[in-house]
């Protein structure tokens, strides 16, 4: 599943199945950075939607492996990670991206994640704050912020009736011209940043066996809350960027979040013309920001 030159897969086992991340293991990446235990290490988690996977930070994360030890996991029931049949909880992805940073790093960690992943993962660090050094989150909305709930859409209430979700999937989903649609119109500001391997990379994870009830569960809003009732108690120092052109949650949402916690969201980067995944649309100025905020975050 397209990975940087550079990296190997490997694997962990959490309590829901193994749970496949990708890390450097050779050439080009300096030998004595890999091997060294006290390396820093930066941890990349993806959003959820159909098809996402660690391929979601493959062009951002090469940047800091000469100098950091990274890790980009395929979370539990998308990419290479097993895909348990099970209709997915919020509280299955707090134990699991708690499980991960457990087994994987030996303290605290920098953890650069995106959308609801990255909102979960504000929860996870409220709760275990020794696992954290810091947080750098692209677009970290719960999609019920401040009351505005995204699984009462007419989308989700519709994906939620049997049969037809799978149906909807299959046919909708996990299609090629399905999912180029869905990157065009409503992950991507501009439609032409859309190449072709992004779209391979997504069909791929999205055609995975039992790949449909991650994807489900998230579609039909299982996994949403509402941040704005946690976000207050979030101590790990914190930098947000958020898409301009982002569908799902505007900046609107992510400017009152980081209002009701400034001393732990250090920094608020609003980015112009960019969607849902500056990650994917705009890589390198997604890294020149990570690296200009890791100082600011890390007290460097």
């Amino acid at each position: 599943m397209f990975q940087p030159q550079g990296f190997e897969q490997r694997s962990v086992m959490t309590s829901l199945g193994r749970m496949v991340y990708y890390t450097p293991a050779g050439v080009p990446w300096q030998e004595k950075t890999i091997a060294n235990p006290q390396t820093e290490s930066l941890v990349f988690l993806h959003g959820f939607g159909g098809g996402s996977s660690a391929y979601e930070w493959s062009k951002v994360y090469p940047a800091f492996a000469s100098e950091y030890r990274i890790l980009a996991p395929d979370l539990i029931g998308w990419g290479r990670s097993e895909h348990p049949v099970r209709n997915y909880q919020i509280d299955d992805y707090l134990t699991t991206i708690r499980e991960f940073l457990q087994q994987t790093c030996t303290g605290p960690v920098t953890v650069i994640a995106s959308s609801l992943t990255a909102a979960l993962t504000i929860r996870v660090a409220i709760a275990h704050p020794e696992l954290f050094q810091s947080l750098i989150l692209t677009t970290p909305a719960g999609l019920a912020d401040f009351g505005e709930d995204y699984s009462r859409s007419f989308f989700a209430q519709l994906v939620s009736i049997p049969f037809i979700d799978r149906l909807l999937y299959s046919t909708g989903v996990a299609t090629e011209a399905g999912i180029r649609s869905f990157l065009e119109q409503r992950q991507f500001a501009q439609p032409n940043r859309v190449y072709q391997e992004i779209v391979q990379a997504y069909l791929e994870s999205a055609q995975q066996p039992n790949a449909e009830y991650a994807a489900l569960s998230f579609v039909r809003g299982d996994l949403c809350f509402d941040l704005s009732l946690d976000i207050e108690k979030l101590t790990t120092p914190t930098a947000i960027i958020w898409g301009q052109e982002s569908q799902f949650t505007g900046p609107h949402i992510g400017h009152r979040l980081a209002q009701k916690n400034p001393h732990a969201i250090r920094v608020f980067q609003k980015l112009d013309d960019v969607g849902l995944t500056p990650q994917l649309e705009l890589p390198a100025v997604t890294i020149g920001l990570i690296k200009q905020f890791l100082p600011l975050v890390n007290g460097q």
